[in-house]
């Protein structure tokens, strides 16, 4: 069942690497202005289901839908206008190592908007300022935190101001105050933006702050456990595997519900 807020379904997906089945039977609904976050332990296929979700790969089984419509049976054309409404924020933050942070925002604009370069260094320099790094426009990655370079990373995600948002472990390889300001940074840019995010992540503090959706895959039954939001997943569910994921192995009662 869908209503008019769903804006992507996942069904009866099946994730293969030739006869190689990743996960089987995975169906699920994500609503505009979700947070969807894909958890799951290592190997069970959260990056691939990710993407899946951006036509990087064909699933060996189901459907994908935006909006309503088969991902694999748009057209050519219809697939390019859907990719310009999506930004991608990788886990490694992909920047272009050889170019400034303005060079690495302006890059989406420069080949998808017919903007005047001076309209695109101001909208360069506003998306920088959204992510906390004005002044470093004329920086290079090398030459900031790992915390700055996810940040930049997300400002060229949002320099189109995507529809959706798709990230890939955003929080991995920062310390944990780093890690929180960009889960600031996430929930701001939903609110201000009306982005649908959908993120991979294992890591319990951000899934429980950020999260008003999820799917938990399996990697021993090759398929997913539970989708709903994260807190009522783990309060609700009797799976001891889902419990020992959500609750890092605690049990219920060690983790707080408020």
């Amino acid at each position: 069942m869908t209503d008019d807020q769903t804006v992507i379904r996942v069904e009866d997906l099946t994730m293969a690497y030739d006869e190689e089945v990743i996960q089987r039977d995975i169906s699920f609904q994500v609503r505009k202005g979700d947070i969807f976050v894909i958890m799951g332990g290592s190997g069970c296929g959260k990056s691939t289901l990710l993407r899946h979700l951006i036509g990087l790969q064909t699933p060996a089984h189901g459907k994908i839908y935006y909006e309503g419509q088969d991902f694999e049976e748009m057209s050519s054309a219809e697939k390019s206008q859907l990719l310009k409404r999506m930004g991608i924020l990788y886990q490694s933050g992909a920047l272009w190592s050889s170019l400034t942070l303005e060079e690495n925002i302006s890059l989406p604009l420069v080949y998808h908007t017919s903007l005047s370069s001076e309209m695109i260094r101001e909208l360069a320099l506003f998306k920088l300022s959204l992510v906390s790094l004005s002044g470093y426009e004329g920086f290079y990655p090398s030459e900031i935190s790992g915390g700055m370079r996810k940040r930049a990373a997300l400002a060229r995600a949002i320099a189109l101001d995507p529809e959706f948002l798709f990230f890939d472990e955003p929080s991995a390889g920062l310390d944990p105050i780093s890690a929180s300001h960009l889960d600031e940074l996430i929930l701001e840019i939903r609110e201000s933006m009306g982005t649908t995010v959908v993120m991979v992540s294992h890591d319990l503090a951000s899934i429980y702050t950020v999260a008003s959706n999820s799917v938990f895959l399996d990697t021993a039954s090759k398929t997913m456990l539970a989708t709903g939001k994260p807190r009522e997943l783990l309060r609700d569910t009797d799976n001891p595997v889902l419990t020992a994921f959500l609750s890092r192995g605690k049990g219920k009662g060690e983790v707080c519900l408020l």
